[in-house]
């Protein structure tokens, strides 16, 4: 399905893109100034607003609207994301806030923090799959949206949220089709496992699970990921690099995908982040066996990240071009494009901070996230226009080359706007801010 609306959609963007400079700064619910200058605090070379604006502009579909939501809550309200020093802690200052009068809806909008505000605003109340938006068939997508909705539940007149995000935890867990080995499937009418799937599904209910002290679920949260990698992750008689590690796209009957499409292994390393995260700061009873649980998990986790980040950095010259991994690591004939590079560079400098043990002994890590930040920050050689471009143009943010949103496996790079691409460069930027502030990476 996605495949067969791209067409319509990249004349849409088009247009968007055109009138973006003047259009945007309404979509939000909250007005701009000193929050904009302390979220963004650091320049990384290319202008993050305007990539912040025409990811929230130009997204229209449900995993989309999830990943823009949590891009901002990452950059504006990071003490409510996962990577916040207190993040359930934090949540509870939601429930403080007065009700507001019936039909007051724009006002209460006002009040929200910015990502909730977006939230609220893409979040289309409906029943099983879909209790959070039309999924257009998928088990997952929806599920990109349920910690927005688990936030918006604690505000008083916005219980219907709340509501939603636990039938959605309902039907993922009890109602969706699953593989053989107990894999929840990420496709509601037929059993596919998608990469994809790690980043939608899991880091909502590891953090539905947190926030309601359901340890059966937070463990669950991480069995997925475990069940995933069992049948997702590629098999190699090969001890060595390249490809060592990494995911394939797609098992299943309707999309098959065996490619390791670099953004479904960055999908599945930075959502593995976000349930480490969660599984590290969950507020857990003291008895043994949870505690102890605690620790297996986070080890098992970091290993499975691992894994994929070698992957990614081992993978060799003829997965890169310009500085950029390609869109495929084991089709060298496919071109270097931004989204996957930029979420997987966003997942290493989360890495670095939540297990420096691992990735931040010898510095390689780091290394390699900034040549992918410097490069977004710098310019290439569009053969189609035969002209150098800027990686994030300058006038409305769109960020470029980048896979075909809606479909995957196109040979040429696309040009006018990714919404998750978008996305997934300020999840970078917002990582990279952090990273610095915690006095771990370093500012140009």
């Amino acid at each position: 399905m996605r495949a067969l609306i791209c067409k319509a959609r990249a004349n849409i963007l088009a247009l968007l893109t055109l009138f973006l400079p003047w259009s945007s700064a309404s979509l939000i619910g909250s007005k701009r100034g000193k929050a904009d200058h302390d979220a963004i605090p650091f320049s990384p070379g290319f202008p993050v607003q305007k990539v912040v604006d025409l990811a929230q502009t130009i997204s229209s579909h449900s995993w989309e609207f999830g990943t823009a939501t949590e891009a901002l809550l990452e950059l504006y309200d990071p003490e409510l994301s996962v990577f916040g020093d207190e993040p359930f802690e934090a949540a509870e200052s939601l429930s403080e806030a007065k009700p507001q009068k019936k039909g007051n809806r724009g006002t209460q909008a006002n009040k929200l923090p910015r990502a909730l505000a977006y939230a609220a605003e893409k979040i289309v109340i409906g029943t099983g799959a879909n209790a959070l938006a039309d999924g257009d068939g998928a088990v997952g997508d929806p599920a990109s949206l349920g910690v927005g909705a688990v936030l918006l539940g604690k505000r008083p007149g916005f219980e219907k949220y709340a509501k939603a995000a636990a039938e959605t935890v309902e039907y993922i867990t009890q109602d969706a089709p699953r593989a053989l080995n107990g894999a929840i499937s990420h496709r509601v009418d037929v059993v596919e496992l998608w990469a994809d799937f790690i980043y939608m599904a899991p880091p909502f209910l590891a953090y539905y699970a947190a926030d309601t002290a359901n340890i059966t679920l937070l463990r669950e949260s991480v069995s997925q990921c475990r069940l995933y990698r069992d049948r997702v992750q590629a098999k190699s008689d090969s001890p060595e690099p390249p490809f060592k590690g990494l995911w394939q796209h797609i098992q299943g009957p309707q999309h098959d995908d065996p490619g390791l499409w670099s953004t479904g292994n960055a999908w599945v390393a930075a959502g593995m982040a976000r349930v480490l995260a969660t599984v590290l700061k969950a507020p857990l009873g003291k008895g043994n066996a949870d505690l102890k649980w605690r620790g297996e998990a986070v080890a098992e986790l970091t290993t499975w990240i691992e894994e994929i980040v070698n992957g990614a950095v081992e993978a060799g010259k003829d997965a890169y071009e310009d500085g950029l991994v390609k869109n495929y690591f084991d089709k060298p004939e496919t071109f270097g494009e931004t989204s996957g590079s930029a979420l997987m560079a966003a997942t290493v400098y989360r890495m670095v901070i939540l297990r420096p043990g691992v990735f931040g002994r010898s510095g390689r890590y780091i290394r390699w996230a900034d040549g992918i930040r410097t490069t977004l920050g710098g310019e290439f050689f569009d053969d189609i226009s035969e002209d150098t471009l800027d990686h994030v143009d300058a006038v409305n943010g769109t960020v470029r080359p980048t896979v075909n949103p809606l479909g995957w496996g196109d040979v040429e790079p696309w040009m006018t706007g990714s919404p998750e691409g978008q996305s997934f460069v300020v999840l970078l930027y917002a990582a990279w801010r952090d990273c610095v502030l915690a006095r771990v990476c370093e500012r140009d």
